[in-house]
């Protein structure tokens, strides 16, 4: 009888288990939630996590807000989810903040491990090297030819040391034995504006921030980051074609929630962001038509996918001399 008694006990404690995850999951969220970016509104990874917002608001049936904190190589933004204890705070971000700054930096505000539960790896994208459209040079060639004529007289913009671009920008002139000067700005539409403006000659841009200034000819791609052309840019070649297969100037956006949020509601999220990236109507618009590769996939693949990639990059990253103090 005990025995029966026990195992009734068990039972209902298990189901009173499952039905407060059930609860859960259906009832959050229950207030407003709120996307960090830490990049400058206008870019890519901003554009990307605004689309996804808006339609998670109509799912929801709460306010879903994208706020830019953009600062210190995504640090700023990043520190605020990890300290986030409202349980409606959530962070898309690109693979720079948990497999670059590491290596950056002596001591960051935050631990992967620790303060942050990975949701889905959203798309992947190459960037272009772009040049301002009075650059006197058409390819990668001739700006080669050009710099060692002109040691130090062409500038590049990134997003701050460390940020990819400048990662990218710093191994090309490594393998090619070139000095081209590094300015930064605060994030990637302010770099594409200085271009475009005259007031540096290069950068790295995604296609998203950089096509409407191709296509007005106010800009040139000297070369595209990716392992094979864009359909978009057929006539671009990739780095690794030119000569420099190390140069990346690859990116994925990731989206992200501080660990202590419950394992039911991430699972939610993960099942909700998962069917929007797969809708045709958002996938031929936002993604496909945006120049990314649907990537998808859940919280576990991205861990593992960081902790590999962290690894990979330590090599690369220590060869281009790039240090934040």
């Amino acid at each position: 009888m005990n025995r029966r008694l026990k195992l009734g006990v068990l039972m209902a404690t298990l189901l009173s288990a499952c039905a407060l995850v059930q609860a859960q999951s259906t009832e959050w969220p229950t207030r407003p939630v709120r996307v960090i970016v830490p990049y400058p509104a206008g870019g890519g990874v901003d554009i990307l996590a605004r689309a996804v917002a808006q339609r998670l608001q109509e799912r929801w049936q709460q306010p879903v807000t994208v706020d830019n904190r953009p600062g210190a190589n995504t640090l700023v933004g990043t520190e605020m989810v990890a300290r986030a204890t409202d349980g409606h705070t959530l962070l898309v971000t690109t693979d720079a903040t948990f497999t670059i700054n590491p290596h950056l930096y002596n001591r960051l505000p935050y631990d992967f491990e620790r303060d942050f539960a990975p949701i889905s790896r959203m798309v992947a994208f190459s960037q272009l090297f772009v040049a301002n459209a009075a650059l006197p040079a058409n390819t990668l060639q001739e700006l080669i030819a050009l710099a060692r004529k002109q040691p130090g007289q062409l500038s590049y913009a990134s997003y701050g040391a460390g940020s990819q671009p400048q990662l990218a920008t710093e191994m090309l002139k490594q393998k090619a034995g070139v000095f081209i000067l590094h300015i930064p700005y605060r994030g990637i539409p302010q770099a594409v504006s200085a271009v475009v403006a005259g007031e540096i000659a290069l950068t790295w841009a995604g296609i998203p921030s950089a096509r409407p200034h191709l296509q007005s000819k106010r800009m040139k791609a000297l070369a595209y980051g990716g392992k094979t052309r864009h359909p978009a840019f057929p006539d671009v070649p990739t780095v690794g074609e030119l000569g420099y297969p190390e140069v990346d100037a690859n990116v994925w956006v990731g989206l992200f929630a501080p660990a202590s949020l419950p394992t039911a509601v991430l699972q939610r999220i993960e099942r909700e962001v998962a069917g929007i990236l797969r809708e045709s109507a958002f996938k031929e618009r936002e993604i496909d038509g945006k120049g990314y590769e649907l990537v998808g996939g859940n919280g576990q693949e991205l861990a593992r996918h960081i902790r590999q990639e962290l690894a990979s990059r330590a090599g690369p990253i220590k060869y281009s001399g790039a240090k934040v103090e």
